[in-house]
């Protein structure tokens, strides 16, 4: 079963890249924050679609991530 929720509208200037992201239009995601919510989007599709997680969850998977 898939659910789809609409994106949320935010401003782009609410959105960032990471600092290892280069200009040569690799693979990038843009992540926005809010208290309640992190949403993470393609850099390169800014209209598809968009993830949304709980600030816990989003900290867990950047320190997984991170691991070397």
């Amino acid at each position: 079963m898939t659910v789809e929720e609409p994106a949320p509208r935010l401003p782009d200037s609410a959105w960032y890249k990471s600092s290892y992201s280069s200009g040569e239009g690799g693979q990038c995601i843009e992540v926005a924050t809010s208290p309640s919510t992190v949403h993470v989007r393609d850099s390169k599709v800014r209209t598809g679609p968009v993830l949304t997680f709980a600030p816990g969850g989003w900290a867990t998977f950047v320190d997984f991530a991170a691991q070397d």
